[in-house]
C-alpha cells in the first residue's frame, strides 16, 4: 500500500508556481516507494511538501526530476508544457474543474494507491483533495516512464486545479 496522511502543511499550494528542475540533488522526501526492472535499473517517486521528486536509473545513468515550487530557485523553470531532452520527455498540462470534479478524482486517486504498488499517494491536511500521485512503470526496451497528480482545492471559489505530468526516459 502506497497511502500516506502526512502530518505537514504542503508548501506547495498554488499550481501556477511548479517549476522542472532536472539532474538535481533530490530533495528529502516526506513518502517515497521504490520500484526495479528486473535487469538491474531502479526508480523511485517521492511526494515532498513542496510536490515530487523521481529519481531514475538504468544502466549506470541516472536522471532526477523535481516537480516542486522550489525548482525554480534550484537552477529550473517554471514549469513548461512540453520538454525534449537527450531521451527525456516531459508532458505537462494544468486544468481548472468543478470542486465535486477534484473530490472525486482525489478518491480515485487515493483508491488506486490503496491498491497498487506501482503508485504513490500522500494528502495533505486540511482538504481531502489536496493530493500529490505519482505511479510508474518500466518503459518499452530500457528506461522508465511515470506521471503524476497535483491537486489544488480552491475553497473560495468552489473550484480546484489539476496539473498532470507525464514523463518517459529511455538513455
Amino acid at each position: 500500500m502506497s497511502l500516506h496522511r502526512l502530518e505537514v502543511e504542503a508548501r506547495d499550494v498554488r499550481a501556477g508556481a511548479l517549476g522542472l528542475v532536472l539532474d538535481a540533488p533530490a530533495p528529502a522526501v516526506l513518502a517515497e516507494t521504490s520500484l526495479h526492472d528486473g535487469t538491474g535499473g531502479g526508480l523511485t517517486l517521492g511526494v515532498i511538501g513542496a510536490s515530487h521528486v523521481v529519481t531514475a536509473s538504468v544502466g549506470g545513468r541516472r536522471l532526477t526530476e523535481e516537480v516542486s515550487c522550489d525548482a525554480v530557485t534550484a537552477g529550473g523553470s517554471l514549469l513548461p508544457p512540453r520538454v525534449d531532452r537527450d531521451g527525456y520527455e516531459l508532458v505537462s498540462e494544468c486544468t481548472e474543474m468543478s470542486r465535486a470534479a477534484l473530490d472525486e478524482l482525489a478518491v480515485e486517486l487515493r483508491r488506486r494507491a490503496a491498491t497498487d504498488e506501482a503508485f504513490l499517494c500522500a494528502t495533505f491536511p486540511g482538504a481531502d483533495a489536496a493530493v500529490t500521485a505519482l505511479t510508474a512503470a518500466p518503459g518499452e526496451g530500457s528506461g522508465w516512464t511515470w506521471q503524476s497528480w497535483h491537486l489544488y482545492p480552491d475553497e473560495d471559489r468552489g473550484k480546484g486545479t489539476v496539473v498532470t505530468t507525464r514523463s518517459r526516459w529511455n538513455p
